[in-house]
């Protein structure tokens, strides 16, 4: 009998911000792609609040089931769940999707606005909570303290109101560590994230899974988008991802272009930032498509996010494609770029202006990155190496929790994947 995998999640695509639901949605595919049945389910309300907009509806797919929660009183049904850390609005019917017997494996991802961690308590499945974000130890998510700096200790009350969130009062109670009693394995996407998580007094052991992406078919190499050489970035446009430090070095190098591909609350501010630098480029919103071939001939992904990642899909997506990647020196990133020998790291704008520069100076320099890249890509983050570790952690825990006859159907699972 197949597998009957559910995910629980605040956001998932096309209504979610941010990478961490494209890789939710990645591993939903790949599962998927391997005859396992999955079930989503989501909170409609949280991006149809936080957004503002009209919720685009989510697609049909093969082996992928998608149920959307929503209220009659969304923004009470989101704050009751933000302030008490348990589903109110959904208790019944998460309950009731959750139900023991319905599922072999639970995978929560970003429950924070679906059901806090007393929906990790629901159903009788082996269960897996991915830490995409950190959440776990901060009430904004993205250890950013008061909106201006990195968050090296503790002063939540202050910075949730700079946040203009009210703070949690789950947060001053044992309800975490209750209900995370329920969860049979935490997971890191990093070995940082779990080193942060462990210093923020996380009071439970982690696993490191990445994320992963299937490998790119053998097509030719899409066409060149400009002539000019250029540098390339991408992702939200806000405050923490440390553009605003790249911006006026492009003064300096009036024979490259910088293309920006991605929206955001900053935007405004970047904009006139790079108002009178031609060489600055806005693309908005970018199709897959276009976005492979801004990564097949950028002279590098420059990844300057000035917060704590949990990971950095960006990165990965950049090494399959060939490009080599300049990335501020926090985070998780120096554990990409090293593993990987396909980049550079900063920590001044010195090191960021003298690591551009090598990075015109050297065509040569550029194409034996490239190669390190997509050695390195198939080698930790394809599809192909991740899943196995996917289901060998399955499995273990399984074992582990005793549950000898769910973990042999892992294991049989695992041998028939075709992976890609």
């Amino acid at each position: 009998m197949s597998l009957r995998v559910a995910h629980v999640t605040t956001f998932y695509p096309p209504r979610n911000f941010g990478g961490d639901g494209i890789g939710i949605q990645r591993l939903v595919r790949a599962l998927a792609s391997h005859g396992i049945h999955n079930t989503v389910i989501f909170d409609a309300d949280a991006f149809a609040v936080l957004s503002g907009r009209a919720p685009p509806s989510v697609p049909a797919e093969h082996n992928v089931e998608v149920v959307a929660l929503s209220s009659t009183a969304p923004r009470l049904s989101l704050l009751a769940v933000q302030q008490l850390g348990r589903p109110v609005a959904h208790a019944a019917r998460l309950r009731e999707l959750l139900a023991p017997g319905r599922f072999d494996i639970v995978l929560f991802h970003n429950v924070s606005l679906i059901g806090g961690p007393a929906v990790w308590s629901h159903g009788d499945a082996l269960k897996l909570d991915f830490a995409h974000e950190h959440w776990l130890v901060c009430p904004s998510h993205v250890l950013w303290r008061h909106g201006r700096e990195l968050c090296t200790g503790r002063e939540c009350l202050r910075c949730q109101l700079h946040h203009r969130r009210p703070p949690q009062l789950w947060r001053h109670t044992s309800l975490l560590e209750r209900h995370g009693r329920a969860v049979d394995a935490f997971v890191a996407m990093s070995e940082f994230s779990r080193a942060k998580h462990r210093e923020f007094g996380f009071p439970f052991e982690m696993e490191v899974l990445p994320y992963f992406l299937c490998e790119e078919s053998a097509a030719p190499a899409p066409a060149r988008p400009q002539t000019r050489p250029f540098f390339l970035f991408v992702g939200r446009l806000e405050r923490i991802k440390g553009l605003d430090d790249v911006i006026p070095l492009l003064r300096e190098f009036p024979e490259a272009d910088l293309l920006v591909a991605g929206t955001g609350g900053h935007e405004g501010a970047l904009r006139e930032l790079g108002r009178d630098l031609p060489n600055v480029r806005f693309l908005g919103r970018v199709s897959e498509g276009d976005l492979r071939a801004l990564y097949a001939h950028c002279e590098a992904l420059v990844v300057p996010s000035s917060c704590f990642e949990t990971f950095g899909i960006i990165l990965i997506e950049a090494f399959r494609a060939g490009a080599p990647v300049i990335a501020r020196r926090l985070g998780p990133f120096p554990e990409l770029v090293e593993t990987s020998g396909a980049g550079e790291l900063f920590a001044s704008t010195d090191e960021l202006r003298s690591a551009l520069r090598r990075s015109l100076a050297d065509p040569a320099r550029r194409a034996g990155l490239a190669a390190a890249g997509r050695a390195a890509f198939s080698a930790h983050w394809s599809e192909r190496a991740v899943l196995p570790r996917f289901f060998d952690l399955l499995a273990r825990t399984a074992r582990r929790r005793g549950r000898l006859e769910l973990a042999e159907r892992i294991d049989e699972a695992a041998r028939h994947a075709p992976l890609r």
